[in-house]
């Protein structure tokens, strides 16, 4: 429980996270372009994050260090066999670093970290931001599949979500399947805004895709390799796809020991083996390398109540859509939200390798497809989702609570 607060002198806005910063995965690049946009326009803020762990590539010098300009990073350690202790460690630290503090404004990602708050909201600060880019209670279970079956479990994740919701003076989500299902939960539209993901397109450059002719084509998924994300399609279409012409896969992302083992599994099964690459999570840099070499990027997202009811911004589908890669992408909200059919991507049938399959002997046979894909997907980008734009919108946002 968080600790009674008390002034202090110029405190500093606090950006609070239960997840690791810096990392390989994209709610660190998603928090470091916020926290960055945040710090430049309205001035130093508090970074409290998960510590990383030894194996990320970027160490932080310790409590209070300036990760980025402006940005002050306080990363806690939060030990423990399982989410649940791991989250419950976190807010502990969180109450004891948060000590005496009340601030002009908290903003934080999910009820683990903002349930406390949401419960001292008086105490802690003048304003508070729920940013909602996944939902416990709906999420969980597709990273721990036992969890379905704990309704206890869940009901207590729904109760905290609702009360993060109530309290939030402001609530962003990078979807409109978000924002309409937050509305549903309670929410009031007025205070929901939607802000997009985004991509650095300095980094992620954009460069022409080379016609596939008769080499070995080049698929790239990249990303969670959970069951939410469709890879399993994407295992069959290249399958499929390799009947006819030589392909292979890349699927680049975290990967736990269990589902690196399925996944070797279904490759047997499917005859794919040799031709399937599992690289782990990739920083920046080498995600744009990989992207570049590729000839196709997929995002084979399934019709499911992650994807349909809470919603998402796909992270790999702007990336793709920045660096010109053609894109292959399931035919749902979250995804028409992003790109328009036949004119930014091609937008197929949901958890069918065929369909993926048959999207790619198009671009393979219809001269100029690939082109004008790509030109198209990049201006969508530059004009939609960069992290500028998207830190502007926040900073907007911010800036309404602040004054008001």
């Amino acid at each position: 429980m968080l600790l009674s607060a008390s002034s202090m002198s110029k405190p500093r806005s606090v950006y609070v996270s239960f997840d690791r910063v810096p990392a390989p995965k994209g709610a660190s690049v998603h928090i470091g372009a916020f926290s960055r946009a945040l710090a430049s326009a309205l001035g130093p803020i508090d970074l409290v994050t998960v510590e990383p762990s030894r194996g990320d590539d970027e160490m932080v010098a310790g409590d209070g260090a300036e990760l980025w300009p402006g940005v002050f990073h306080h990363p806690l350690p939060s030990p423990g066999p399982n989410l649940i202790t791991r989250a419950l460690a976190f807010r502990s630290r969180l109450a004891h670093w948060w000590s005496g503090r009340r601030v002009p404004v908290v903003q934080f990602r999910s009820p683990f970290e903002g349930y406390p708050l949401a419960c001292r909201k008086g105490e802690v600060a003048d304003c508070l931001i729920y940013e909602v880019n996944g939902l416990p209670s709906i999420e969980l279970k597709y990273h721990y599949p036992d969890v379905s079956d704990d309704h206890e479990l869940l009901r207590k994740l729904r109760v905290q979500e609702g009360r993060c919701i109530q309290a939030a003076d402001l609530l962003i989500t990078p979807s409109a399947v978000t924002a309409a299902h937050l509305a549903e939960r309670g929410a009031d539209p007025q205070r929901v805004r939607v802000i997009p993901n985004g991509v650095d397109t300095e980094l992620f450059s954009w460069r022409e895709p080379t016609p596939w002719r008769d080499r070995c084509v080049h698929m790239v998924y990249s990303g969670t390799l959970t069951s939410w994300q469709g890879v399993p399609a994407a295992l069959e279409a290249l399958a499929l796809y390799r009947r006819d012409f030589p392909a292979r896969l890349t699927l680049a992302g975290p990967t736990p020991r269990r589902v690196r083992r399925q996944l070797e599994e279904r490759c047997r099964k499917l005859g794919v083996s040799g031709h399937v690459s599992l690289p782990g999570p990739l920083s920046q840099p080498d995600l744009v390398t990989l992207l570049h070499e590729a000839d196709v990027v997929v995002a084979p997202l399934l019709r499911n109540d992650r994807n349909l009811v809470q919603g998402c911004c796909p992270l790999k589908a702007i990336e793709a859509m920045a660096v010109g890669t053609p894109l292959i992408a399931s035919d749902m909200p979250v995804m028409t939200d992003i790109a328009r059919r036949d004119d930014h991507a091609l937008l197929v049938k949901p958890g069918s390798g065929k369909a993926i399959k048959d999207a790619m002997l198009r671009l393979r046979s219809e001269p100029g497809l690939a082109g004008r894909l790509s030109r198209a997907a990049r201006r969508r980008v530059e004009e939609r989702f960069t992290w500028q734009r998207a830190g502007e919108d926040l900073v907007a946002g911010w800036r309404a609570l602040l004054q008001g």
